[in-house]
């Protein structure tokens, strides 16, 4: 691992073609600077990983989507003694990372403000302060009520409320400095949450112009000063070695298969072919020639990397990317997974030597299994299909498998844009007819909402023990935990179906021609790939992952 690093956000203009991964990455980074409610990102979660939302204590400090989201995948991938990731294929973790660092910068910068406000006219005015927020958060549970004529008590306490401080101030018993205070106790939060809705409005139009910007492919970067070291040891430097550490997870060859979820971060198998015959001398009294697993597994491997080419000059595949897998089984309901044999100085890779030998001896019992993959990362990183390939050898019977495993576009709760807030109502002369009234882009209730939570930004957990928090799926890994199957999009299933077919064609011509070297009778192998290469042209996916009794 080097000593240097590039903070900066990288592309951000969407490429075409295999190696644009923006659509993805920019749709999951949209999320740190949503105003949506946070249970909205309960709908997008997928068979893989499911997110919570912790119920808050009081409704009044409860986080809004973008600032739990941000906050959450801040911890999770950059936190101290945090947890190992899954890797994010056909997504870029490290800018979605940046923008929830960005993200919460900008609210701090808020907050700061809106705690300065609350200590000039919230501290000093603590009774009217008190009595207001009491109001506001009794009509919020008022408002969280399905009978809606406790919903209307709730405004109707802040109607009395109001006119009970205008009667105070007309009829107040007391005189002088006392009595002008008490006068300005119930008037100096009013106007302190003027001035904090002009603050909360300048910062919701920033975060909704990136919002918008990441998801219409403009050039929307990650600003994030406190990158910059300034100091041997700092803040910097721990962000410096976090966002490395995250790079070395993104790039490792070891990834985990979990049961019915299927490989985390590539999905579930959504087919297998199989072609397995005993190894016959092609000369009657001749040996065959001693082989291992490894030399069928190279030459595929050097098929694979010529996928792109072609007779014709009519389109065909994009470059693909062909490594070497080691694949750990985990329980499906694992909260944790580990690399085993691997540390962060050698990037988490397990390669040379070691990957030879459990190629060629962790073949059957227990141990971690080799496997070679293809990979496309398609549709801007919305589609990533792989395949596997395995080698195997038990007494004389060589068994080639070739796996499919799909992963969908992310959930579209990521790719829907910011719509004004309005209101429906009846023109006043055509009443029969409706017209939609613009409302404000940030309502009295979100006001108060971010002037309360302000000040108890400074110290987090205790903000989260009010108000809930985020609950990321565990084993975590961005890409996977909020992702659709491909299947309903005609497009990405037709491009999954076709690549199965010749990258299978290619994968048994590479071994056949290894056996032919080694004097193995390929009759049957032949026979075998031939009906492989038919069954492989099925219409459907199936759930190869799900074993029947």
């Amino acid at each position: 691992m080097t000593d240097g690093y590039d903070f900066s956000p990288g592309a951000q203009v969407p490429l075409t073609g295999a190696a644009g991964q923006t659509a993805a990455t920019q749709a999951l980074a949209s999320a740190a600077y949503r105003d949506s409610p946070v249970a909205k990102l309960l709908d997008a979660n997928s068979e893989w990983a499911v997110s919570e939302v912790k119920a808050p204590r009081i409704s009044l400090f409860e986080p809004n989507l973008g600032e739990a989201f941000a906050r959450a995948v801040q911890l999770r991938m950059l936190g101290g003694g945090r947890k190992q990731l899954i890797q994010s294929f056909g997504t870029e973790p490290q800018t979605v990372v940046e923008h929830c660092l960005a993200a919460n910068r900008i609210r701090r910068q808020r907050d700061a403000r809106l705690t300065a406000l609350m200590v000039v006219f919230g501290l000093l005015f603590l009774p009217g302060v008190l009595l207001w927020l009491g109001a506001f958060q009794l009509r919020r549970t008022f408002a969280g009520a399905q009978d809606k004529r406790v919903g209307a008590a709730g405004t109707l306490l802040l109607v009395v409320l109001a006119a009970g401080v205008v009667f105070l101030m007309i009829k107040m018993p007391l005189g002088g400095p006392l009595g002008w205070y008490l006068r300005a106790v119930p008037v100096a939060p009013v106007i302190g949450w003027w001035l904090a809705k002009r603050i909360s409005e300048r910062t919701a139009e920033d975060l909704r112009d990136r919002w918008t910007g990441l998801l219409s492919g403009g050039g929307v970067g990650a600003k994030i000063p406190e990158a910059v070291p300034s100091a041997p040891g700092g803040a910097a430097e721990q962000l410096r070695k976090g966002l490395e550490k995250l790079t070395a997870e993104q790039y490792s060859n070891v990834v985990f298969y979990a049961g019915g979820k299927g490989i985390l971060g590539m999905g579930t198998r959504w087919a297998s072919w199989q072609l397995a015959e005993d190894l016959v001398p092609a000369e009657e009294g001749k040996e065959i020639n001693p082989f291992r697993s490894w030399d069928v597994i190279k030459a595929v491997h050097d098929q694979l990397r010529l996928l792109e080419r072609g007779s014709l000059h009519t389109g065909g595949f994009p470059p693909p990317s062909v490594r070497h897998w080691v694949v750990s089984p985990v329980g499906e309901g694992a909260k944790e997974v580990a690399r085993g044999g691997t540390t962060e100085e050698e990037g988490y890779q397990i390669k040379g030597v070691d990957l030879q030998r459990i190629c060629d001896q962790q073949q059957f019992g227990a141990g971690d299994r080799h496997y070679l993959g293809v990979q496309f990362v398609l549709w801007d990183g919305q589609l990533v299909i792989t395949m596997l390939v395995t080698v195997t050898y038990l007494h004389n019977t060589l068994r080639i498998e070739v796996t499919g495993h799909a992963l969908g576009p992310v959930h579209p709760l990521f790719t829907s844009k910011p719509t004004a807030p309005t209101k429906t109502v009846s023109k006043t002369i055509k009443f029969w007819e409706t017209k939609d009234i613009p409302l404000p882009l940030v309502d009295a209730k979100e006001v108060v909402r971010l002037a309360a939570r302000a000040p108890f930004t400074w110290y987090p957990p205790l903000l989260d023990y009010l108000g809930g928090k985020l609950t990321l799926p565990e084993p975590f890994g961005l890409r996977h935990a909020w992702a659709d199957k491909p299947w309903r999009h005609r497009f990405m299933a037709d491009d999954a179906l076709r690549a199965a077919t010749p990258v299978l064609r290619v994968v048994h011509e590479a071994a056949i021609r290894v056996l032919k070297d080694n004097g193995v009778d390929t009759e049957k192998f032949g026979q075998r790939a031939t009906f492989l290469s038919g069954a492989v042209q099925a219409p459907v996916p199936s759930k190869a992952d799900e074993y029947m009794a």
